[in-house]
């Protein structure tokens, strides 16, 4: 054999990624400490792509060899580089329409401040606006640990509308606000929601969720939208905050008031354009209570999913992905955990049978909303029944949340060949859940190792904006400390996750339930490119640092999405914010201070 022969074996036997007939790199980051999360755990030091896909993991030297005149070389100056984080729980279609209108209180550390901004923002909003604070935020970050008053919320406020979302369970409205929606002394009650009054009868301008969210929902509802234009700067303005933070990829699980397809209009249009800078599978949630069959026979008729990409557009996963996370209303048991457990109608196993069964019949993928035990038992007594007469036979589905969910039920799910999607609402409603149900309850909600032990396939997400913050380096704190922001340690020790499970979880766990791990979350040959470097590592920070990480380039199906510090000059400028007297504009998204 010739010496050049032996030599070219050596080399493709120490490089198995390495192929001297695969075409060049457009892109090589060197020098940095690349966690691949491949089936041994590899850390290599540079990586090369071609196109949206990995070509090659390895040393400098070899990955080198793969440069063109073309090639864009980034140093990573030995920095920790991740897959993108994949939030399999997220509301990016409806978060995005209002996110430029919102104020973030996600990550402020003290009333005062919270206050200050919210007297800033109102003296910067125009006639016809409302300041507007929706979820993400808690008493507990504060330093004061406690809530703002109404005296407080009306001071700042003056005589601008103004509303305040708090978790699940209740939100204010200021004397403007109540003034504007002509909430009186004689306005009636929504159904599961009440209108607090005071000694004469007249609205304080509380709101309370006892236990539906409807009245808190229905509320914000009724808030005036951004023009059409102003939607799409915001979509993009929080696409943008998401790669910021890390984020690659969305499962989007609908929302309430989130209709299709008239509210997709924002993100089918920046699709269209190339805009979106996320991986956005997105899931149908039935709207309306009693109407939730006819919806998705409609929606199964307009949409096929055996072609989601057919029309040469969709390049990073912009489809319709399945039915969910509301299939019907009547099996919802959303976690306000100021008010006991809500107890599911009798009628509800009948109603979502039928909506199953169709999906079933249909080979649509589903999703479905059960924060308690007792509503996944009843849940999956359905759907074994369903199973039975149509068999599953490897259909992708899932349940959300699961924070009481029995080991029986687990084995269940896993016997059905389902997953769980797991989010830090404990991080965020963790204090509010150990009031009600105590201490020990809480130390195992959700049981993730027991889910992980038994084999099931677990996705890591925030459940962003409206409850729990979209930050999801805050799900990984409170994933591998047990603890809330506000430094409750609500989770026992024992029971979390190491760093590199929880970063798992956080990848490749997303892509474990929709059964496309083996060519997404990860930074290997063949597999997409979306990649992330980050400020600081991962790995070896403190617990109190992992909730600051941001990414200093973020990497989306081989593009450059994003960049911050020595690589700001690879990406554009983000576009200038709109409106004018938008939050973001002014504080940007989640808070440092």
């Amino acid at each position: 054999m010739k010496a050049t022969h032996i030599i070219l074996l050596i080399v493709l036997f120490v490089y198995p990624n390495i192929s001297f007939s695969q075409s060049r790199a457009d892109i090589i980051i060197l020098n940095g400490k690349i966690v691949t999360l491949d089936s041994n755990n590899t850390i290599v030091e540079a990586v090369a792509i071609d196109g949206n896909k990995i070509l090659a993991t390895g040393t400098n030297e070899v990955i080198l060899k793969l440069k063109r005149s073309s090639t864009i070389i980034i140093d990573a100056k030995g920095k920790t580089i991740l897959p993108g984080l994949f939030d399999s729980h997220l509301h990016v279609i409806r978060g995005g329409r209002f996110y430029n209108s919102e104020l973030r209180w996600d990550g402020v550390t003290s009333l005062k401040r919270a206050l200050q901004m919210l007297r800033e923002q109102a003296q910067r909003t125009p006639d016809g606006q409302w300041v507007r604070v929706v979820g993400g935020w808690n008493e507990y970050q504060f330093d004061e640990k406690r809530l703002p008053t109404l005296a407080e919320i009306n001071e700042a406020t003056g005589k601008v509308p103004s509303f305040i979302l708090y978790l699940y369970g209740k939100a204010w409205l200021n004397k403007a606000g109540l003034e504007k929606l002509k909430i009186e002394s004689g306005t009636q009650n929504p159904v599961g929601g009440l209108i607090e009054m005071d000694n004469q009868g007249n609205p304080t301008g509380l709101l309370l969720a006892e236990p539906n969210a409807f009245i808190l929902y229905s509320t914000l509802a009724k808030l005036p939208e951004l023009s059409y234009n102003e939607n799409i700067n915001s979509t993009i303005q929080y696409m943008t905050e998401l790669n910021r933070l890390g984020v690659t990829a969305v499962m989007d699980a609908g929302g309430g008031f989130q209709n299709f397809p008239t509210d997709y209009v924002v993100t089918d249009s920046l699709n269209k354009a190339g805009k979106i800078t996320v991986r956005l599978p997105y899931f149908l949630f039935a709207q309306k209570k009693g109407t939730e069959l006819y919806d998705y026979k409609n929606w199964i008729s307009q949409v096929d999913l055996t072609h989601p990409h057919g029309n040469g557009i969709d390049e990073i996963d912009y489809h319709v992905a399945g039915g969910g996370e509301n299939l019907v209303g009547e099996a919802a048991d959303f976690e306000n955990f100021l008010f006991p457990r809500p107890e599911l109608p009798p009628s509800m196993e009948t109603n979502l049978k039928s909506v199953i069964q169709l999906l079933v019949k249909n080979r649509w993928p589903f999703r479905l909303h059960a924060t308690y035990n007792e509503s996944i038992t009843r849940d999956l007594n359905v759907i074994e029944e369903v199973n039975r007469e149509t068999p599953l036979n490897g259909l992708t589905w899932f349940i959300d949340h699961a924070e009481t969910i029995s080991l029986e039920n687990i084995h269940r799910i896993k016997a059905l060949g389902g997953g769980i999607a797991i989010q830090h609402r404990m991080a965020y409603q963790g204090e509010s859940f150990i009031h009600r149900y105590g201490k020990i309850a809480a130390q195992n909600s959700p049981p993730v190792k027991q889910m992980l032990e038994v084999g099931l396939p677990v996705g890591l997400g925030t459940d962003g904006t409206r409850v729990a913050s979209y930050n999801p380096w805050i799900a990984l704190y409170w994933i591998t400390t047990g603890k809330t922001i506000g430094g409750t340690q609500v989770m026992a020790k024992e029971n979390t996750l190491d760093r590199l499970t929880a970063i798992k979880l956080a990848t490749t766990g997303g892509y474990t339930l929709i059964k496309e791990d083996n060519h997404k979350g990860k930074i290997q040959k063949s597999y997409f490119a979306d990649l992330i470097i980050l400020d600081k590592d991962y790995f070896t920070v403190t617990d109190e640092d992992l909730k600051g990480i941001t990414s200093l380039l973020t990497i989306v199906d081989g593009k450059l999405v994003y960049a911050d510090g020595d690589y700001s000059n690879l990406v554009q400028s983000q576009l200038p914010v709109m409106p004018t007297w938008s939050p973001v504009k002014y504080y940007g998204g989640y808070q440092k201070r």
